[in-house]
């Protein structure tokens, strides 16, 4: 289970919510492009900052190996929270560029001092997990803000790249699926449901990623589903996913559905979720609200309080995690009227997806930035002519609520 390390156990982080550019990147390179197990610091080391701070960070991890795919990059970055967990009074959560780490007093005062540490720690991690395949490996840590800023923008890139790659796919073009359980040690009913329409809800590896890895290793955190019979297309849901996950969550979680917000079958999820979709029944519409989003919704929730009603593998109805590359496809919340049912989402959210929504809706979504409360949020959607108007019963159209 990951360790918390609170603040008042913690000598400093890096990352985390007071810090805008962090990031995490794995890179497969050439066999004479990089020097087998070197570590290296750009910026300050752990040992020359302020005890109790927060700090940028940005960790390269550059790998080669005859036997090293190009689509493994996504899982080596996941990696790195599960070998930092398996060292013991480490904190290390999320994924991509919203990381968040905490070194503690108690493994600082016993020699943990530098970065140095860390990253020779997860090369034997590495080396002994993946040692038939990787050759040669290294890794950077920037710690000085300019060149975080730089690395984040190229990070950035090649995450929007990545996501890119499953766009010629869909669900009904292929016959297999796959499932994460990455997560699983820490939550043990969820597994992530990873479909050409449907990314893991960190953000981070989707259906070619995850078909790269179980090729690699059959035996590994990611497992193959059959897709089944289809049992409701609107909704998202194959024979193959329900007898799976009843399998392997011992009849607690028995149905899924990838496509709805709407239904008692939610599909579940852990705390690395990149983002909550959440029902709003005053305007019978759905927000979007992402982790890093330091005031309450729309509905007066913060990200908080609705991820933890989901967080522990549990579904529940009005409710769901979903990831940024998971809003990019066709069947987003496809049962609930998708976009056109969307009618707030943070100014984050929409900065990253806007070239994949239709320009008949982009703008008439309301963001932070239009409207404070759920008045506000009526009036608005009235405003734009919003889709969701035509559909309202004559008791929201004429409700007259406040916060």
């Amino acid at each position: 289970m990951t360790y918390r390390n609170r603040r008042h156990r913690m000598y400093l982080e890096f990352g985390g919510p007071k810090i805008a550019k962090k990031f995490e990147l794995a890179q497969v390179r050439g066999m004479d492009e990089i020097e087998n197990g070197k570590v290296s610091i750009i910026g300050s080391d752990l040992r020359d900052l302020e005890q109790g701070k927060s700090y940028p960070i940005g960790i390269l991890i550059e790998i080669a190996g005859k036997e090293v795919k190009k689509e493994l990059e996504p899982i080596f970055e996941c990696r790195i929270k599960d070998f930092t967990d398996s060292i013991g009074n480490m904190f290390y959560v999320y994924h991509r560029s919203d990381i968040w780490f905490r070194f503690s007093t108690f493994v600082y005062e016993r020699g943990f001092n530098s970065l140095k540490v860390w990253g020779e720690m997860l090369i034997a991690s590495y080396q002994r997990e993946y040692e038939k395949i990787i050759e040669k490996i290294q890794i950077t840590f920037f710690t000085e803000e300019n060149k975080v800023n730089e690395w984040h923008e190229k990070a950035t890139k090649i995450y929007c790249s990545r996501d890119d790659q499953v766009k010629s796919l869909s669900d009904e073009r292929v016959d297999t699926f796959f499932g994460c359980a990455l997560c699983n040690y820490i939550v043990p009913n969820h597994f992530c449901i990873i479909t050409p329409d449907s990314c893991g809800l960190c953000g981070s590896i989707n259906w070619i990623n995850a078909k790269a890895s179980f090729e690699l290793d059959p035996k590994g955190p990611i497992f193959f589903i059959r897709k089944g019979q289809s049992i409701d297309t609107i909704s998202g849901e194959w024979s193959g996913i329900n007898e799976i996950i009843k399998a392997r969550t011992l009849g607690q979680i028995e149905r899924i559905h990838l496509y709805t917000i709407l239904s008692p079958f939610n599909h579940t999820s852990c705390h690395c979720l990149e983002a909550v979709a959440f029902y709003i029944p005053e305007v019978d519409g759905i927000g979007i609200l992402n982790r890093n989003f330091k005031v309450p919704a729309i509905n007066g929730l913060p990200f908080s309080t609705m991820s933890s009603v989901i967080r522990k593998g549990e579904q529940s109805y009005g409710f769901v995690g979903t990831a940024i590359g998971q809003m990019r496809s066709p069947k987003f919340l496809q049962a609930d009227g998708g976009w056109d049912r969307i009618v707030w989402i943070t100014n984050h959210v929409k900065d990253r997806i806007k070239d994949d929504i239709s320009i008949e809706i982009v703008n008439k979504i309301a963001t932070e930035s239009d409207v404070t409360n759920l008045m506000e949020l009526k009036d608005f959607l009235i405003l734009n002519n919003h889709p969701i108007v035509k559909k309202w019963t004559k008791e929201i159209y004429n409700s007259n609520f406040e916060e």
